[in-house]
């Protein structure tokens, strides 16, 4: 064993016949210069096997390298996602600055085939491959460590290890099932529905929309309505928000509503002006305009609150807090009121 560094490596030049990286060169601070040291102590011929490539895809990727350089090859191996490590196109440039050339990525994402899966076995090379792999389906387990064994090339089971130790901390089985987080069911389809139903409905576009809807915000403009219609849209509520405007009469519908699924908007005087004026100078127009000033915003608020008292309805000021901590109060607010039956 030598002490050091894996950026100053404690060996010759030409003088290694294997590197072998077990994720350690995302953790470094100055990653080419580790393929620079790794470049230097291979021998023509040398293999230099690393699982730090960071991916989008979390199963089987399959990282092939040769290079034709003195000739010092890269040999197959296969990757799995690591939050710290280069991407697929940091790690091209990086192996092209430090002087390997002619390499090869190949990927094999989302294997469950098994067929596939004993094609890329009968590709690899024994003794020169590498198969770290994640997956959740015992059979496709057992099948890599089977084909492994045969064919004598090592297997590493990254997922094993953490869904059993979650087992046993929390005293049922996995379900085992591939894809669960992607999968398409009724959820997503009711929350398409209706970030839909709040772009279709939203600024009082369609006042039809105030029947339908799960929750119905109003305020003056500048008040988080939109965003807010938006972000509850994510959680699957079907959100219309309506604008208070004194010269405009608001909608009869809002008054058949119940009034437990309205929600008002209010907000600081002096933090309207602020966010108004930015707004009329993003449309470039003069911050003089009747839109920002003091009056004109003091009787929208007035007019406002007489609208909400009138309604009847929960009352939010929205100055201070994020569009997370008003959804959350709202959200808060529908669950006592309805229980599971808030959509």
């Amino acid at each position: 064993f030598r002490l050091g560094e894996i950026e100053h490596l404690p060996v010759a030049d030409n003088s290694a016949n294997v590197i072998l990286s077990n994720c350690v060169i995302n953790l470094s601070p100055q990653k080419e210069l580790v393929f620079k040291e790794a470049y230097r102590v291979l021998k023509p011929g040398g293999k230099f096997h690393i699982t730090d490539l960071r991916r989008d895809i979390s199963f089987i990727v399959r990282f092939f390298m040769k290079a034709s350089i003195k000739p010092k090859e890269m040999a197959p191996f296969f990757i799995t996602s690591l939050q710290a490590a280069y991407t697929e196109k940091e790690i091209r440039n990086v192996l092209t600055g430090t002087g390997f050339e002619n390499y090869e990525i190949k990927k094999y994402p989302f294997m469950d085939d098994r067929e596939e899966i004993k094609n890329i076995f009968r590709e690899a090379v024994t003794g020169e491959s590498l198969f770290i792999y994640t997956t959740v389906l015992k059979e496709i387990k057992d099948l890599i460590d089977t084909l492994g064994e045969e064919k004598n090339i090592p297997t590493i089971d990254v997922m094993s290890p953490p869904i059993l130790a979650i087992e046993k901390l929390l005293g049922y089985p996995p379900k085992r099932e591939a894809g669960l987080i992607r999968r398409i069911d009724e959820n997503y389809f009711r929350k398409v529905e209706a970030v839909e139903f709040a772009v279709k409905y939203d600024d009082g576009k369609d006042p039809r929309g105030i029947e339908k809807a799960d929750i119905c915000l109003v305020g003056i403009s500048r008040t988080s309505k939109t965003p807010l219609s938006m972000y509850l849209a994510h959680k699957n509520f079907k959100v219309v928000n309506v604008p208070l405007v004194p010269e405009v009469n608001i909608p009869q519908e809002l008054y058949r509503k119940d009034r437990r699924r309205i929600i008002g908007l209010v907000a600081d005087p002096k933090k309207l002006i602020e966010i108004r004026s930015e707004r009329l100078k993003a449309l470039g127009l003069k911050n003089s305009a009747n839109y920002a000033s003091v009056d004109r915003i003091q009787r929208e608020l007035e007019y406002s609150m007489d609208i909400m008292m009138d309604l009847g309805c929960e009352i939010i000021d929205v100055t201070a807090r994020a569009i997370e901590e008003t959804a959350s109060i709202i959200i808060e607010h529908m669950t006592n009121e309805f229980g599971d039956k808030m959509f």
